[in-house]
Formats: C-alpha cells, structure tokens, sequence
C-alpha cells in the first residue's frame, strides 16, 4: 500500500472525481472503494489516509463508518476527510471523526444526486455540470494543498439538525427501495451488479432484480444505458445525472492507483 491512502464511496462519480483531483494534488494516492465485502488494506506504511464520500440526509452512508471501524490507521498519520453535498455538509465528517480523529476535513459541494428529491442542478451555489467540475478541480487542489502543508481543520460538532434529520433517513431508504422498477428496456447488461456496492442487484431471465438493501447511491438508475430502472415517476420526469468525468467502469474498480 502507498504513502497516501484515500477511501471512497461514490454513487453518480462525484467522490471519486474529488478523490482523484486530491490525490494528484498530493502526489498521488490509492484510492480504495467502499463497498461491501471490500478487502481492508494494510495502512501500517500509510503516512496520509483520507476519507471522501456523499452527504446522504444529513449525514452519511453508513458504509463509510462501517468501514472505518475496522481500519487501523498507524499513529501520526495524517488523517482527512472531504464530504460533498448539495448544499449542507450534514452530520457525516463529525460521526467520521468519533471513530477515526481527523486532522482535517473539508466540503465540496456538487450536483445533487438523489433523483427522487431533487433535480440535479439543486446545488450551492447553483452552476452547470462543467462549472460544478470546474470548482470541484479547484477547490481538490486547495484542500490537496493544505494536505501537503500539514494544516489541521475542523468544523464545529454534530448540528443537531442533521442529526434529528439523519435518524429518519435509513427508515426512508428502505422505503425508497421497495419502489425501485425495471422496465422491459433492460437488457440485462449487468453494468449495475457491478456499480452497486451493496450487491444488492442481480440479473434474473435477462432482467435487473433490485433488492432492498439499498443505501440509495442511485448509481445503477443514474448510469443504466438503458433508462430502464427508475424509483418512482419523478425520477422518469427528471433529468439523470452522473459525473462527467467518471465512467461506470471507473467506479467498478475496487482499487484506482493515481
């Protein structure tokens, strides 16, 4: 394992594209993808170890926790974390924080990636998709470069309104999940086994089937070739989205060497 380590998880490619812009900016880095069944790497060599993932209602998947309370990260590594968000950074880098303190952490808001709750272009400050990569290539290069300085930041606890708002969300998400659909466009390509980092999806006579163990990351509906699956009529109504700098073969990776 290298010197920098940085774990993400990442639905639509926006974590992964911030993930990447920080690793070049640091001087590369192994970016690991959070999902499950994923191997846990040996971080005894690791000078540096980050954290980048989504604000999913108001916190964060509960993936990322999982995975950090079986790390063992060396002491006196330099440890990050980078939540991107629509608009508010939630409660995710402060729960991070209580299981692995963090030396620093920081936002990067992007387009929003909840089909079902709001159109994409729902983000602060409101840009286009090129505008949006555009700030998240800068402001990747300040938060890489305050990495390399060794600067230590940190926002204020737990807001308490993300956390009320986050105590709902697992109980949305399962609901959410039962009215998940597949059309008869599906030509059982298999692209969203792949992307699924819960493998909650499985190919049944030539068909998608989606489970309920779902975190709605939204990557198999927001990447089908197809617009074959959708969770509800408002996610057939709306534009989808995902980064354009990221293909569905990137995020199947379960290791990217930068």
């Amino acid at each position: 394992m290298g010197k920098n380590v940085i774990f993400f998880f990442s639905g639509t490619g926006n974590c992964l594209s911030i993930a990447r812009n920080i690793a070049k900016g640091i001087g590369g880095a192994q970016l690991i993808r959070i999902k499950k069944g994923m191997s846990k790497p040996d971080l005894s060599d690791a000078d540096r170890v980050g954290f980048v993932f989504p604000c999913y209602g108001g916190g964060a998947p509960e993936d990322v926790f999982d995975c950090a309370k079986t790390l063992k990260v060396k002491p006196g590594a330099y440890t990050f974390g980078v939540t991107s968000c629509a608009a508010y950074k939630g409660t995710g880098l402060a729960k991070l924080h209580k299981i692995i303190p963090l030396k620093y952490w920081s936002v990067v808001t992007h387009h929003c990636s909840c089909i079902w709750l709001f159109p994409h272009d729902m983000m602060m400050p409101r840009l286009t998709i090129g505008e949006a990569e555009a700030r998240n290539e800068d402001l990747s290069a300040k938060i890489a470069k305050d990495i390399v300085d060794g600067k230590t930041r940190r926002k204020p606890g737990l807001n308490v309104l993300n956390a009320f708002e986050n105590m709902g969300f697992s109980k949305m998400v399962e609901k959410k999940a039962a009215t998940f659909s597949v059309s008869d466009k599906c030509i059982g390509c298999g692209q969203c086994m792949g992307l699924c980092p819960r493998g909650n999806i499985t190919i049944i006579e030539g068909k998608a089937k989606i489970g309920t163990n779902c975190t709605q990351c939204l990557s198999c509906l927001q990447y089908c070739p197809q617009s074959a699956i959708s969770i509800g009529e408002i996610s057939e109504k709306r534009e989808h989205y995902h980064n354009p700098n990221v293909k569905p073969a990137d995020l199947m990776q379960d290791s990217i060497t930068v």
